[in-house]
């Protein structure tokens, strides 16, 4: 049992919000006889079933220093196998629209995460490909590349509206806050990790879901997670 997380038990395969609203919004509508694990600091947290397959949902709150103590709880103390972020993210591409779906390829950042692993170099943590294969082949329709997660939430950047563009301009096709923190940990603990991304807000045009669609829109995302999640565990 971990600090944070104090659940007695926990379902091999992870998916991970950041919003425990999120997590309490899969517990209630797609899973089977779903019931609360935890609720320290209202970090919400339950299991339940998806087609027969045990199925875990947790959040793990906002920002890359947050979803790391989450993953490497449930990697080491859980010995959970695969963690699937679904998250939202805002887009650096025109052709990317609101509601569309990311597959995270690769993360970059401009955090400090990895000085942990006294690499002598840049770490460029990866997806699990199993885990990408399956989403790909269960919708092809995915944009699929490089994420850039970053310490700053855009809309309150002081560094200015523009700065995205440069991580654009090297092919990220969205900005998150935790995808490379996650796959980070991944990596570190030899686990596996996907994460899966419904793009809201566009940096290039401004267009984004309404309001009523914030709950509804991040559907798609969250039945192909747990499409995936129940093909591993098959």
């Amino acid at each position: 049992m971990s600090f944070h997380i104090a659940a007695k038990e926990v379902a091999p395969i992870v998916l991970a919000p950041g919003d425990p609203m999120r997590a309490k919004l899969v517990a209630e509508v797609f899973l089977t006889d779903a019931t609360l694990i935890t609720d320290v600091r209202n970090i919400l947290g339950y299991t339940g079933t998806y087609k027969n397959k045990p199925i875990s949902v947790i959040a793990t709150g906002m920002g890359g220093p947050s979803i790391g103590i989450y993953s490497f709880e449930l990697f080491t103390e859980y010995d959970v196998q695969a963690i699937i972020r679904i998250g939202t993210c805002g887009g650096f591409k025109e052709e990317i629209l609101p509601g569309d779906l990311i597959l995270a390829l690769t993360a970059s950042t401009d955090s400090a995460w990895a000085h942990q692993y006294n690499l002598k170099g840049t770490l460029s943590p990866v997806c699990d490909p199993k885990l990408l294969v399956q989403a790909i082949e269960l919708n092809p329709n995915a944009h699929l590349g490089m994420v850039f997660s970053s310490d700053l939430f855009s809309s309150y950047n002081a560094l200015g509206g523009d700065s995205w563009k440069a991580w654009a301009a090297m092919g990220a096709l969205a900005q998150d806050m935790e995808t490379y923190a996650l796959y980070a940990t991944a990596a570190y603990t030899h686990k596996r990790a996907l994460s899966i991304l419904t793009m809201t807000d566009s940096c290039v045009t401004d267009a984004a879901l309404e309001d009523h669609e914030r709950q509804i829109g991040l559907y798609p995302m969250i039945e192909l997670a747990l499409e995936v999640a129940s093909k591993e565990l098959s």
